[in-house]
């Protein structure tokens, strides 16, 4: 493609062996059925799931909001969202766009734009439960791990570094889990996950991307799952314009965080804020500019500032807290790749 780097020759590669490994998994994984069609057992199960997950996101909120974060409200709608370009781990169909008041709108795919633009101006310590509108290829349906609609608790610090979010996530993942085993002892016995549940010893293990390529090949998201015994950090992905890319050395200063038997649960880094660097990148990665005029116009008046966050999948999180066999599981109307339910 005109405009790409070598580096994301990489992206192209990842993007065929995500399709094979989901066709690969195409047998093994129960589709999550409608909530009015669920026997009485399943119907157990979903709510012993929800008890879990009200807790999870009842810590979730209070571990932020209890560090001085301001809880702002997600937007649905917008000019401007994410280009989810050329992050090597996108597989979307189709863009979701509505025509409002003469002006073409898109649905949220995250709030990575809007994040900036608040925590450059009126919020430098914040975090959101955005919903995310990703239609993802039919194919990744049985991954047990996509889903076309899903909440990311998504959160931006300014003035901050990796060293920041890591002691931020890493404290906050810890005590959820220690809180669980406490306050929802019952339902994840029932579940058969109590036993299983431990709490991670920190601080998390950290491999560089480029490592797991050499030790694994290009697979290595399929591979670290499996290999690891806690949440790890995976650095230097390459990815969007708006994580920070050093010029130099072409090293990203981002990260994503794995956990064992699943897979990504977050993804975040620290940002460009420079104008030149960022319209750079845009015009390298194909990515058209009059989408984000605005974030350009902040840039070049230099009232962006340095910040550095994350996106926590919220149901990912909890599938892998109660051991759900597909992320559907935890959404109390699944909304599975290629399927379009009732409600």
């Amino acid at each position: 493609m005109p405009g790409i780097p070598s580096e994301c020759l990489y992206d192209v590669l990842h993007s065929y062996l995500n399709v094979a490994r989901t066709l690969e998994a195409s047998e093994s994984v129960e589709i999550p059925k409608p909530l009015h069609t669920l026997a009485g057992w399943e119907l157990e199960r979903k709510k012993q799931i929800a008890r879990v997950s009200t807790e999870t996101l009842g810590y979730l909120t209070s571990a932020f909001t209890s560090k001085g974060f301001d809880w702002l409200l997600p937007v649905v709608l917008s000019k401007s969202t994410d280009p989810l370009w050329p992050d090597p781990g996108v597989s979307i169909e189709k863009r979701v766009e509505a025509e409002i008041y003469g002006e073409t709108v898109r649905a949220t795919l995250s709030m990575i734009i809007h994040k900036l633009v608040a925590c450059s101006t009126a919020y430098p310590k914040l975090f959101a439960l955005s919903p995310n509108v990703r239609i993802e290829k039919r194919e990744r349906q049985a991954t047990g791990w996509h889903a076309y609609e899903f909440t990311q608790l998504d959160f931006e610090m300014r003035d901050a570094n990796f060293g920041d979010v890591r002691g931020l996530v890493e404290e906050t993942i810890t005590g959820l889990i220690g809180h669980l085993k406490k306050e929802a002892k019952d339902q994840l016995s029932s579940l058969g996950r109590y036993n299983h549940l431990k709490t991670p010893e920190t601080p998390f293990e950290i491999h560089d991307r480029k490592t797991l390529v050499e030790k694994y090949g290009y697979d290595w998201e399929k591979q670290l799952p499996k290999k690891i015994r806690g949440p790890t950090w995976v650095t230097n992905i390459p990815r969007e314009f708006y994580d920070f890319e050093d010029p130099t050395t072409g090293r990203w200063d981002n990260y994503d965080l794995f956990i064992p038997g699943c897979g990504e649960v977050l993804s975040g880094a620290v940002r460009e804020w420079k104008y030149d660097k960022i319209l750079k990148k845009m015009e390298r990665d194909g990515v058209r500019r009059e989408n984000y005029a605005l974030l350009l116009k902040l840039a070049k008046e230099g009232k962006l500032k340095p910040s550095a966050g994350a996106g926590i999948g919220v149901e990912r999180l909890v599938s892998w807290i109660v051991g759900a066999r597909h992320i559907g599981e935890v959404q109390p109307f699944p909304k599975v790749p290629g399927i379009v339910y009732d409600l």
